[in-house]
């Protein structure tokens, strides 16, 4: 703010403080003391605009326009437990003001409190319910609570207000892609792209479909149509080093994560995967110093610290490799990465019954016949409606690149609606997973059983595999239990009694992880109408099979619930 401009707020204040000395600021004093602030605000001049609404609050105290507007310089100033103060009052002396309820949610989101940001947003809604911002603000929390099929109805709500709103495209595909359509998402990218043709944050999201469903040289192509455009897009660098890594060209994929580093300097997920193509490369001190950085920036990071446990497990220091593990544990307690990498590195110091204790399939493995939900006749017209429902998905492709199923077919989100026969399903599995639960010791010192999420939420999806169909070996590290159902098999796995084919593995690590003992494992056969629960830390894998038929599971998380 220059000389000028300072000079003509002060005499804004004193004016202000004359009239409120007498009979008090008429209407049009205040509505002229009100724009001068929002004038202040669109300028930059948060902090002159927080000191001019302090003068005007000595007089008026509860007036919800000057109380949104301080919060709002008290917001941008980094004081934003003041901007919650202020908006929380402006709520309470005017119920009905949208924009507070719209800017509270603003401020929470940002303070990452997602449970009171997303009533706010909603509580804005019910007020206007065509406020746009409040819709794709809601979307926006939504998707960064997990919940991506909400998330991406929220953003459509806010299109229908505002169709030519390029961000609402670009965020609709960003969730319709977490839900595994990337169809319908390349759609709304492409649009965007249409009306922007340099938007690089569209054009990298194309690449990033494109590698999800294999088609790797236009992948590439995208991703390099993009840095043309912005050669230091951080987030296009990081996914053409996914990309090159993916497909074995090791040095390029560090020039492109080296890149990226360069260019976003506090990038940790980078240097997580620059470490490990590094670690590929057999450049293990290099490996080691980006893995101890992507530590440094994100000490939340459960990869990055599994990544350098298993370097030192490659270089004979499992205790050193075990100590990582406890050392994250007793902050992140239950943490489904660090406990699968845990059950590596106890074998691999020698503590087998360790090992055993904590990835125990005698104990956590439970498998049952699903009951059949009382609107089906018998198990068979239950399949066959789960198939039927399942292979006309529109998210059902070849598996995408970022998953483990190899030759075979991946659906996205089954829990969506149309929800078909999945509503009975997953009636079932909940009574199913509540009497796992019960079944549970109160074991408290063991860390799957008092991990166990207050509240919690299922994501379910299909897998589809014929011929030389296969898993490889994974876990699933955002939920706490996991499970599959078998809808429908191949008549030799359905026969098989000495044959392994087509069956579910556990135990059997990642062949990245450098351990050297060999791992106890423990052997499923499928069943079609068979439940089987595991923790989501339990490594498994299916093992391919021969033969005529196809093998369709539904496979689910126990997820922490993110909601209010």
């Amino acid at each position: 703010m220059n000389r000028k401009d300072r000079k003509r707020l002060n005499q804004a204040r004193r004016e202000t403080r004359r009239k409120g000395n007498g009979a008090g600021a008429s209407a049009r004093d205040m509505d002229s003391s009100l724009g001068r602030i929002t004038a202040l605000l669109q300028a930059g001049h948060a902090r002159e605009a927080g000191e001019f609404c302090q003068t005007l609050l000595v007089e008026h105290p509860e007036d919800p326009r000057v109380l949104n507007l301080g919060a709002i310089a008290g917001f941008q100033t980094g004081d934003a437990a003041t901007a919650v103060e202020l908006l929380e009052t402006a709520i309470e002396h005017q119920p009905d003001f949208v924009d507070a309820h719209n800017n509270l949610g603003n401020v929470l989101k940002a303070q990452g409190d997602l449970f009171r940001a997303e009533a706010a947003y909603k509580r804005a809604i019910e007020l206007a319910p065509m406020y746009f911002d409040a819709h794709f603000n809601l979307g926006i929390v939504l998707e960064a609570m997990g919940r991506p099929g909400e998330a991406r109805d929220t953003y459509k709500n806010a299109l229908n207000i505002q169709p030519d709103f390029l961000p609402a495209f670009l965020n609709t595909g960003n969730a319709l892609k977490a839900l595994g359509k990337f169809d319908e998402a390349l759609d709304y990218y492409r649009w965007v792209v249409e009306n922007e043709p340099r938007n690089v944050d569209a054009l990298n999201n194309v690449g990033a479909v494109y590698y999800e469903l294999t088609e790797f040289a236009d992948a590439e192509s995208t991703y390099r149509k993009a840095l043309e455009i912005d050669a230091s897009h951080a987030d296009t660098l990081y996914n053409l080093g996914v990309l090159l890594h993916e497909l074995e060209r090791y040095e390029e994929a560090v020039d492109a994560y080296e890149r990226a580093a360069k260019a976003r300097p506090h990038y940790a997920e980078c240097y997580v995967n620059l470490g490990y193509t590094l670690h590929k490369l057999g450049k293990l001190v290099e490996a080691r110093k980006f893995y101890q950085r992507a530590i440094e920036l994100d000490p939340d990071n459960a990869q990055a610290h599994a990544n350098l446990g298993d370097l030192l497990l490659a270089g004979g220091e499992p205790d050193a490799a075990l100590k990582i593990c406890d050392d994250f544990l007793a902050t992140h307690a239950g943490d489904t990465g660090i406990l699968a990498f845990k059950s590596i590195a106890l074998r691999e110091a020698g503590d087998a019954d360790g090992a055993r204790e904590l990835a125990n399939p005698e104990k956590f493995l439970r498998a049952a016949p699903l009951g059949v939900p009382e609107s089906f006749t018998d198990l068979e017209s239950f399949n066959t409606a789960l198939a039927d429902h399942i292979c006309a998905h529109p998210s059902l492709v070849d598996a995408p690149a970022s998953h483990a199923t190899r030759q075979g077919k991946h659906s996205g989100e089954l829990l969506i609606e149309p929800k078909g026969p999945m509503a009975a399903w997953e009636a079932s599995v909940r009574e199913a997973v509540e009497i796992y639960r019960g079944a549970l010791s109160d074991d408290a010192t063991h860390p799957f059983i008092n991990s166990f999420p207050a509240r919690y939420r299922l994501t379910a999806w299909s897998v589809v595999l014929e011929s030389q169909g296969h898993q490889i070996p994974h876990i699933h590290p955002s939920a706490w239990m996991s499970g599959v159902y078998y809808v429908a098999l191949p008549p030799e796995v359905a026969a098989s009694t000495d044959d392994t084919a087509g069956w579910i593995e556990f135990g059997q690590p990642p062949d990245h992880y450098h351990g050297h003992k060999t791992p106890e494992l423990s052997l499923e056969k499928p069943r079609e109408g068979l439940l089987v629960l595991f923790p989501s830390y339990f490594y498994h894998r299916t093992i391919p099979f021969h033969g005529a038929g196809r093998r369709i599971s539904i496979a689910f998380d126990v997820l922490p619930y993110r909601g209010p």
